[in-house]
């Protein structure tokens, strides 16, 4: 699909949902916005799918694996190799998002977007590589703009083929060794912050590996001049081929009118990438944590989400996401099962 056929899909949501479901809160038993920001997700999601009393919210995380050419320039504390054994892992079912997509009741979709070297994955693992990797982006754009078209459509897709399979919610998970430098570099670019301000630790790096990764995201910044004016020319020049096939499953979530729950730091600047290419795509958006990593606030702040959860977390994969699940489960189940004061019997306020 061409870019500006998905982008020209994604509508408003329903603000006189949003009023109903927010009158429906109000009847509840309970005093009106005892549940404070429960209530709040509640009428979003009415919001989203357009109906009050909405169904249940079959889930799907999408797990996209990449590997970066920045990386060469030791600006994570794991090396490249661990991109594809992470993916193995994911497909063994071993990692951190398999657990809590089990525990959720998520669907796991684990897709090669770009990891570097041959592989032969299990029939688990989507083999959707654009090539082994990002170029350096200190030295070069990452990938074409042709690329990034081409994985913005393959996330996409995998969103409508999950939908038709009757998903009604996305996560976003990734996994690529030096993504927090591309993703770094893509949350200054959107939110014209300077490099130092949202570039940090990632994988653990210690001190003079945190300053030479700083001086690599100053140095792209300089080198390609960015803008968020040029969201497709940003996206090609600093991101990477998982960040943007999550730009596509953000923006595929919001033409099907399904919410979608970001991860952390990666999600957040890939995000930023989506809302650029489509405003209205922000209204879609649940903020699953703030994560730990520098310059997730200014991501966030940015897109105007205030996180779900804070828990200090730095993982990626999709663990935030997941983790948020059960708050976002519980504002749909307040809306469609709790009581009201008229059907309860129960008095209201008086007054």
């Amino acid at each position: 699909m061409h870019l500006d056929e998905l982008v020209s899909r994604i509508g408003e949501v329903d603000a006189r949902v949003a009023e109903a479901a927010r009158k429906e809160i109000d009847g509840k038993t309970k005093p009106q916005g005892s549940l404070g920001r429960i209530e709040a997700i509640a009428v979003r999601l009415a919001s989203i799918y357009g109906e009050v009393a909405f169904d249940t919210m079959p889930r799907a995380v999408v797990v996209l694996a990449a590997d970066h050419g920045v990386a060469r320039r030791g600006v994570s504390a794991y090396p490249s190799a661990v991109t594809a054994q992470m993916v193995h892992n994911f497909a063994a079912g071993g990692a951190a998002v398999n657990v809590l997509a089990r525990q959720m009741a998520a669907r796991t979709v684990i897709v090669d977007m770009g990891v570097a070297g041959e592989h032969r994955w299990p029939p688990s693992v989507r083999r959707c590589a654009l090539g082994a990797g990002t170029e350096d982006l200190a030295a070069g754009p990452a990938m074409s703009e042709a690329q990034a078209l081409e994985a913005i459509g393959t996330g996409a897709a995998i969103v409508a083929e999950l939908v038709r399979d009757g998903c009604r919610l996305m996560l976003t998970g990734e996994m690529g060794i030096g993504n927090s430098t591309a993703g770094a570099a893509l949350t200054a670019a959107f939110t014209g912050r300077g490099a130092a301000e949202v570039t940090g630790r990632g994988t653990g790096v210690a001190d003079a590996a945190l300053a030479r990764k700083i001086e690599v995201v100053a140095h792209a910044l300089a080198r390609h001049a960015p803008s968020a004016e040029r969201p497709l020319a940003t996206l090609a020049a600093l991101g990477g081929f998982e960040i943007a096939g999550l730009v596509g499953v953000v923006l595929g979530a919001a033409a099907e009118r399904i919410p979608v729950v970001l991860d952390g730091f990666i999600a957040g600047a890939a995000a930023l990438a989506a809302v650029a290419l489509a405003p209205r795509a922000r209204a879609f958006l649940f903020a699953g944590h703030r994560s730990a990593e520098r310059g997730h606030d200014a991501a966030l702040a940015s897109l105007g989400l205030e996180p779900i959860l804070d828990l200090g977390l730095r993982l990626g994969e999709g663990s935030g996401a997941l983790l948020a699940l059960p708050v976002l489960d519980a504002a749909a189940r307040i809306l469609r099962e709790m009581a009201s004061f008229a059907s309860a019997g129960v008095s209201g306020p008086s007054g």
